[in-house]
């Protein structure tokens, strides 16, 4: 381990900053394979889509800045997920996401430092209803 810190400014730039929106059109075909993919043929998910949905609904952009911003960290865990869910996601709907940082918070762990990154995603639908609200928290050491 260098002596580099580890938050740094590059993290320290990205709190509070909104990132997307990154489109996603909920087509038939998708929700198909993410179904298989789950292995729940549940005929509900044919118009619907499923609980565990809005994990593919992914924050491309924050996610690839905070993977790849500059630490002496290299390891990296998802160390918790919570939905609220608003609204169904349906077939036919295009959902925005939009994604930020919103804590950092270092502490020392068994194996030396730990950082803990906090996230909240909000994916709206194209009526600008809210569907659902996530907290997600990374843990990089």
């Amino acid at each position: 381990m260098t002596d580099e810190p580890v938050i740094s400014e590059e993290l320290q730039g990205l709190l509070n900053v909104e990132f997307g929106p990154e489109i996603y059109e909920v087509e038939k075909g998708f929700l198909k394979k993410f179904t298989e993919a789950i292995d729940d043929p549940n005929p509900a998910w044919r118009q619907v889509t499923p609980p565990t949905f809005p994990a593919a609904l992914v924050p491309t952009a924050l996610l690839h800045r905070l993977f790849n911003a500059r630490t002496p960290l290299t390891r990296l865990l998802n160390g918790a997920s919570e939905l609220e869910y608003l609204q169904p996601i349906k077939v036919g709907d295009v959902i925005s996401v939009t994604s930020r940082l919103t804590r950092l918070r270092q502490m020392e762990g068994k194996e030396g430092p730990t950082l803990f990154m906090f996230t909240e995603v909000t994916c709206t639908n194209q009526r600008g209803d809210v569907a659902v609200k996530g907290k997600n928290t990374y843990v990089k050491y």
